[in-house]
């Protein structure tokens, strides 16, 4: 069956395109065009002049509407993954916290199978357990250990669902860790970390080439004694090559800061995540002690440090847009185009052209989802746009 989206303001890599359509069938995307005329024998979604723009694509999700992707259970990952997908991650990586490899296995085995029957779900994320004690915050220490390489090496020769894998580079085995798994295709990241320059041009050449949660759980410009140095952050930005990403919740990173990496790194080389724990889009109560919500983000209950955020995708693009100023276009390039290139799944995500998957996004004027398509099909709930 054909779907035709009809009256909108398409984003596509070379521009927007007004008052153009998109025609979909069997999930993919058959044409993008500059003529709104119906086609016939297609279901036809007149858009009513809002935004036609690409699904976006969640790299750094810990959880929702709930539900714990470290639980590593298929409810866990069922539910975390429609809670996202209602704002508009059409495409989920579930994150692991740090935990134990029989946990991490058993997230495996739990992603290998949903990835069968949930196509949202597209591949495994670990942050940890191989983190600076000192930079650790909420990564639990209990399970913090040095990289051991028949440890790690024997996880990705049993998989191919892991994408991505977060580590403080500046551990005993880390540069080793990064050689190894980065030459198995995975995306390697710089994570809760004390590294400086040095370390990070050692890092990079070691197959680290991503920095995540930029500015959180890494040092800026400091000083020891009489003497100042350079950050992790400095050095990130001073490494051309070096993606970040920025949790863009209004909590995390103050809109000038947004605004600085922006203009620093880059549409191209800048991701947008929620790095969302349990409680994003969930109406429950907090049921840990060791966390707090306030001021609409996650604490940890001694108030040392944050914990992680509550936000969606959509919640990242509106406060680009909204709060730091960033055009449309270049806000949710930064949460579809650039996270599904720095990942690996541009060839059939992350853009609206032909042939890619019919994962797409209708915001109105107020950069609000108003309807979410995932492989052509409306998702049930989003579907404010038809009534």
């Amino acid at each position: 069956m054909l779907t035709q989206l009809i009256n909108g303001n398409i984003l596509t890599p070379q521009g927007w395109i007004k008052d153009g359509s998109v025609l979909i069938s069997n999930g993919k995307i058959l044409e993008v065009t500059n003529s709104d005329l119906a086609v016939i024998g297609a279901k036809v979604i007149d858009v009513k002049g809002m935004n036609i723009v690409p699904g976006f694509v969640g790299m750094h999700i810990h959880g929702g509407g709930g539900a714990d992707y470290t639980d590593a259970t298929p409810e866990a990952f069922e539910t975390a993954t429609k809670a996202h997908l209602l704002h508009g991650a059409t495409s989920v990586f579930p994150t692991l916290t740090s935990t134990t490899f029989d946990n991490i296995r058993k997230a495996i085995e739990t992603c290998e199978a949903m990835m069968h029957g949930n196509k949202v779900i597209q591949g495994l994320h670990i942050e940890g357990p191989y983190l600076n004690p000192k930079m650790a915050g909420a990564q639990w220490g209990e399970f913090l250990c040095e990289p051991q390489k028949e440890e790690y090496a024997s996880l990705l020769d049993s998989t191919s669902c892991i994408r991505r894998w977060d580590i403080s580079p500046e551990v005993a085995g880390g540069y080793d860790f990064g050689k190894y798994v980065s030459s198995k295709g995975v995306l390697v990241a710089v994570t809760h970390t004390e590294a400086e320059y040095e370390d990070i041009k050692k890092a990079f050449a070691s197959g680290f080439t991503h920095a995540a949660h930029f500015y959180n759980a890494m040092p800026g410009f400091h000083k020891r004694r009489e003497y100042k140095y350079e950050g992790t952050v400095e050095s990130v930005y001073l490494t051309d090559g070096m993606s970040v990403e920025v949790i863009a919740d209004g909590r995390h990173l103050p809109a000038t800061i947004l605004k600085l990496v922006y203009k620093l790194k880059g549409v191209e080389q800048t991701c947008l995540v929620t790095d969302a724990l349990k409680y994003a889009a969930f109406d429950g109560e907090v049921d840990d002690p060791r966390y707090v919500i306030e001021n609409e983000v996650c604490k940890l209950a001694d108030h040392s440090s944050l914990a992680g955020s509550l936000a969606t995708m959509d919640k990242l693009v509106w406060t680009m847009v909204k709060k730091a100023g960033i055009p449309l276009e270049d806000a949710v390039r930064m949460a579809s185009e650039t996270p599904a290139k720095i990942i690996g799944i541009d060839n059939c995500k992350g853009t609206l052209q032909r042939g890619k998957d019919a994962d797409i996004v209708i915001l109105d004027k107020d950069v609000n989802v108003r309807c979410v398509f995932s492989y052509g099909e409306i998702v049930e709930g989003t579907n404010t746009l038809i009534h």
